[in-house]
């Protein structure tokens, strides 16, 4: 009930309040302003004065004054209500200028441009917008010069605000050169692995580059950028792209912007897919147990199929597979992934299984291995010291039916020089041999070497 109370006293109040305002600012000077016509007009008012001075008509005059101020200030509230902004972003700015003679820099590519008006004409000029921006500079000649952005107003009742609304542009006589077009070719992963591009041409290389002068000289190169993804189905043979895409760089590698004539090349693209075909070659890594010597080693694949550049084909003799022996002790079966080596793209196999069979190990000495020197710097020449210090003896394990293959034709013993200068010098000796399955030591693991000039 309190709470009630206190409600109604507020209100109470606040009536209260609004009747004195209006008694004050409303009913008490119009009161006065009767009063002075009263004694300017002398007796003759005199009905017309007391009928103004009632009480009732002063109420009813103040509240027919009181809605037509309510009515002014709402009109106008809606029209302040009403009026609001719209901002089109990224205008394109035009230039009109002699672009053959000149080059422009400093203006802007596009503008942003605010409307601001009553909501229906917004949107009307939303709809007509005709999105350009506009500046006329034929009047103007070289140097730096402030210029006034102007929009194409479509509703007259809209107001337009640019942002910017004035640049400062700086205009330069056009200079040209000529230059010699590179071909950089992009997103070469997208072709097959079993594809490679054999070379590209493009139908004009001498690209005229315009602009200002000191921009052409930070111009390092012209390359015309190839891109296979523009290949529909790519394939071994010859495909022709049109409109490849022309840009400067600086030597940086950053894009110079300048004109360019032409713009675009035709570029011709040779695309091949080299291959061999080469044996696979296992390899054991470390030493089977005591007493055991390897016998056999089969792969399940013995041959594959590489693709890739044909320099590195010209090399490449075999796909290596290196199997971990180390303290084998009985027959077992590998299953290995093919790697492939560097330069190759693509293996017709990605794995293989390699069994590798154990037997006894026998021991076999090989007389007569003639040593070699190898890395030797070509201003030296090198000469064993001792009697018979150019050869030595190897010994060989394996298997019976392994080393009875074997001679010394089959095993190499090596020096390599590459860390020697003039002088005597000891140094170790490296053997190996073609048959993979057995292993080799030098009975002797130095040898004194002397290398003078030549």
């Amino acid at each position: 009930m309190k709470t009630l109370k206190n409600i109604g006293r507020t209100i109470a109040a606040l009536f209260r309040s609004l009747f004195k305002l209006i008694d004050r600012y409303i009913i008490t000077p119009i009161t006065k302003f009767i009063l002075f016509l009263g004694e300017k007009t002398g007796k003759k008012t005199g009905s017309f004065e007391r009928w103004l001075t009632r009480k009732n008509t002063l109420i009813i005059l103040s509240l027919v004054i009181a809605l037509g101020c309510y009515f002014i200030v709402d009109s106008k509230a809606i029209l302040l209500v009403d009026s609001s902004a719209e901002v089109l972003y990224d205008q394109k700015v035009e230039a009109t200028y002699n672009r053959e003679a000149y080059v422009v820099e400093g203006l802007p590519e596009t503008v942003d441009v605010t409307m601001i008006g009553g909501t229906q004409e917004l949107y009307l000029a939303k709809q007509l917008a005709s999105g350009t921006v506009k500046v006329d500079l034929s009047n103007y000649k070289e140097g730096t010069h402030k210029v006034s952005l102007k929009y194409d107003s479509t509703i007259n009742s809209v107001n337009y605000k640019l942002d910017p609304s004035t640049v400062t542009v700086i205009i330069y006589p056009k200079s040209s050169k000529t230059v010699t077009a590179e071909v950089d070719i992009l997103n070469k992963s997208a072709l097959d692995s079993k594809l490679s591009i054999d070379n590209v041409t493009i139908d004009q290389d001498q690209i005229i580059i315009k602009g200002a002068e000191h921009t052409l000289e930070k111009v390092s190169t012209v390359k015309a950028l190839v891109d296979i993804k523009n290949i529909i189905n790519p394939k071994a043979g010859v495909t022709t792209l049109s409109d490849v895409k022309l840009v400067a760089y600086d030597d940086t590698g950053n894009v110079v912007d300048v004109e360019m004539v032409p713009n675009k090349v035709t570029a011709t693209v040779s695309i091949v897919s080299p291959s061999k075909e080469v044996p696979v070659k296992i390899i054991p890594k470390g030493e089977v147990s005591f007493g055991k010597a390897i016998s056999s080693m089969t792969s399940s694949v013995s041959k594959v199929i590489v693709y890739g550049d044909e320099d590195v084909l010209d090399e490449l003799q075999y796909i290596p597979i290196e199997i971990d022996v180390n303290g084998l002790s009985e027959n077992k079966t590998f299953d290995v992934k093919l790697s492939k080596p560097q330069g190759v793209r693509s293996i017709s196999e990605s794995s293989a299984s390699v069994t590798i069979s154990l037997g006894t190990e026998v021991v076999k000495e090989i007389d007569d291995v003639y040593i070699e020197t190898i890395n030797l710097n070509s201003n030296y020449k090198a000469s064993a010291l001792g009697e018979n210090s150019s050869k030595i003896t190897v010994i060989v394990k394996g298997t019976r039916e392994v080393i009875d293959a074997i001679d010394a034709a089959n095993i190499k013993a090596v020096v390599d020089l590459s860390e020697y200068g003039e002088g005597d010098h000891e140094v170790d000796i490296i053997v190996s041999g073609d048959e993979l399955k057995a292993t080799y030591t030098p009975k002797t693991t130095k040898i004194k070497i002397r290398i003078t000039s030549k």
